[in-house]
């Protein structure tokens, strides 16, 4: 007699701060999330581990620089999925009236730009993304990527 005892589901190990709206908080933002990807097993020197932080980066600089509200944090959730090692990286903000553009209308900026890039990587280099509204007082942009 053959029998198979179930395995639980594996379940998805999530990270979350809150840190300033300075640059200083999108910086450290991605020494952090580097820094939990290596503990999750993606370790700093692979490909999953600098496309992660380098998402995280934009998203962080663009609370920073557009959601920035004086005297309120930005917070950074990561969610990672263990199946199909999919991570869910998402930057909350306090201005839900600043509103990104959506995925798929993005332009690329002028020659001379000297910004206006980091949702183009982030569209290039995710699975998908998008951003939410919770409530009125924030907006949440989010991206997934594949780590495997």
């Amino acid at each position: 007699m053959n029998v198979e005892i179930a395995q639980p589901a594996p379940t998805a190990r999530e990270f979350c701060v809150r840190l300033s709206g300075t640059p200083r908080g999108a910086r450290l933002a991605r020494h952090l999330a580097a820094e939990q990807l290596d503990a999750w097993g993606w370790p700093y020197a692979t490909d999953a581990n600098g496309t992660a932080a380098l998402l995280v980066a934009e998203l962080a600089a663009n609370a920073v620089r557009h959601g920035r509200e004086r005297g309120r944090d930005f917070r950074l959730r990561l969610t990672l999925h263990p199946e199909g090692a999919t991570l869910r990286i998402e930057v909350t903000d306090a201005r839900p009236g600043r509103r990104p553009p959506t995925p798929g209308s993005l332009r690329f900026p002028g020659p001379d730009a000297e910004s206006g890039r980091g949702l183009l990587l982030v569209e290039a280099l995710s699975d998908h993304w998008g951003a939410t509204w919770g409530d009125q007082y924030t907006k949440t942009v989010w991206c997934e990527v594949t780590l495997g």
